[in-house]
């Protein structure tokens, strides 16, 4: 450990000479500053006038060892064990995907166009930051939440109790005959943001993803890149109701064939691609 001294100053330059090769200035500082929020307590807004602030020697690990670890390209969420979403906490493993802004962005949307919902279903939850989030802002609806991952649903519900929300998680795998297990409700809002990556996809992916993050939700088996979003958008026709509406996370590279497979679907009577922030084709909302 080549640290001059004890301060926060100079742990922040060791980061700079060890991170910056690997992530760049920019994400580098901010990697430093979510690390020191979480060991140390001093948020960003103070890092600044905090830098001749003296760390106790385990400060100092700490702050090493999450070094350590991301220079491996390791997740930080996973190092920390958390992660921040629609500004609610929520704990992370390898056994779910670390929530991304982009999906913020769809819960959002939701939000803001189903005020009135009553009934909620996210198909592959995860850590469960979909229906946590909706759960919290649309207080009156009951929301519910599958996932084929044991262990993932166990980690959802955690989720749900952290942040003082009631979900009805249940497993259940998607592409079975007995989809949807242990519903009778139907639903006025449905969401999933599934597997759409090819097996055969995997080498242009990111080494921090690839490694890191669990296979079971990020790719899709064989050689039907959109067999999520088909088998989802069949269940429609018997859980989601009249009026109701079913929002999609796309995979930029195939928006366009799930908005056609809707739409051929003659289900829903509009069908829309949406871009995100960054003006990808990123979610499909289908009104039913």
């Amino acid at each position: 450990m080549r640290i001059s001294d004890n301060s926060l100053k100079a742990m922040q330059e060791y980061y700079k000479k060890e991170l910056i090769p690997i992530y760049g200035e920019g994400e580098t500082q901010a990697l430093f500053e979510l690390a020191v929020e979480h060991y140390l307590g001093i948020p960003k807004v103070k890092l600044a006038s905090e830098l001749q602030h003296r760390l106790q020697q385990s400060e100092i690990l700490d702050i090493y060892d999450c070094a350590k670890a991301l220079k491996k390209h390791i997740p930080l969420q996973h190092i920390l064990g958390e992660a921040w979403f629609m500004g609610l906490k929520f704990k992370v493993n390898h056994q779910v995907l670390i929530p991304r802004p982009e999906t913020e962005e769809l819960c959002d949307r939701i939000i803001k166009e189903n005020k009135n919902a009553k009934y909620i279903l996210d198909i592959g939850t995860g850590s469960g930051c979909i229906p946590v989030s909706l759960k919290k802002h649309l207080p009156l609806a009951e929301v519910f939440a599958c996932d084929i991952c044991a262990e993932a649903l166990e980690l959802a519900l955690e989720n749900a109790l952290l942040n003082e929300t009631e979900i009805q998680f249940f497993k259940n795998d998607v592409l079975a005959s007995n989809f949807p297990a242990r519903v009778a409700a139907r639903f006025d809002v449905i969401v999933s943001n599934p597997p759409y990556v090819l097996r055969s996809e995997a080498a242009q992916m990111e080494k921090q993803v690839l490694e890191h993050e669990p296979h079971l939700a990020l790719f899709v088996e064989g050689t039907d890149p959109i067999l999520f979003y088909r088998k989802i958008i069949e269940h429609c026709s018997l859980l989601l109701n009249p009026g109701g509406s079913l929002y999609f996370e796309l995979n930029p590279l195939t928006a366009n064939e799930v908005q056609t497979l809707a739409t051929s679907s003659g289900l829903f009577r509009e069908v829309n691609l949406i871009k995100d922030m960054s003006g990808k084709q990123r979610f499909l909302r289908a009104k039913r």
